[in-house]
């Protein structure tokens, strides 16, 4: 069976699991005309992801047990749906997503410049001020999967870095009280090394830290 042939311009989006956490305060009258905006407001935000063809799968309050809801419902991206000043909300966010980073779109109707780089640094991909439209939704979560993915792919290779320069120390450590101890040229050391964790089957690195740590213990 031949599947359709979308232009690219008009390509379904990706089957995104969304969770869209709520915290705009609901109010007791409500014909408030602020409270009808905001209900409307939020409304207008869920109808515009489904139109779009994003799959919500939840939408939660941002309170205490907002964590423990997003570890059971696992999404793919995280949606904050917020009227103000929403750093209660970013706070218990970034220790939701601290172990399982997802991208997070915020929209809300906060200008304020120090919110938004306080949303930014906890790890916000896009920061929507007003101007809800249903026709922006995707492309400002594109953009912010895209950032996401760029921010991610940044941490990984910084990590690898770290860890690459951690274990060159480690050897050179090992290297260094080999020739002192055996009284070794620098190259005779490292084929030392190399050697040993050939025939030990270990990682450089691993046995050069053997080494130091049997150093340690003997003083």
């Amino acid at each position: 069976m031949n599947k359709p042939n979308f232009p690219e311009s008009v390509l379904p989006p990706p089957s995104l699991k969304i969770v869209v956490v709520n915290t705009v305060i609901l109010y007791e009258d409500e014909q408030d005309p602020h409270a009808q905006a905001q209900l409307a407001r939020s409304r207008a935000l869920r109808i515009g992801l489904l139109q779009a063809g994003y799959n919500i799968i939840a939408v939660i309050p941002g309170d205490l047990y907002m964590s423990e809801r997003i570890a059971q419902l696992q999404p793919d991206m995280i949606i904050i749906d917020a009227e103000s000043d929403s750093r209660d909300v970013l706070e218990h966010m970034v220790m939701a997503t601290r172990d399982a980073p997802r991208p997070i779109v915020l929209f809300t109707e906060d200008s304020n410049q120090s919110n938004m780089a306080a949303a930014m640094e906890a790890g916000v991909s896009a920061y929507v001020v007003a101007g809800l439209h249903s026709e922006r939704i995707k492309p400002v979560l594109d953009v912010a999967m895209a950032r996401f993915n760029a921010d991610q792919k940044l941490r990984s290779e910084l990590s690898d870095t770290k860890a690459k320069l951690a274990e060159r120390k480690t050897i050179e450590r090992a290297k260094g009280l080999l020739m002192e101890r055996h009284q070794l040229s620098e190259n005779e050391a490292y084929q030392k090394l190399r050697r040993q964790a050939m025939e030990k089957n270990l990682k450089l690195v691993d046995l050069a830290q053997r080494v130091l740590d049997v150093a340690d213990l003997l003083g």
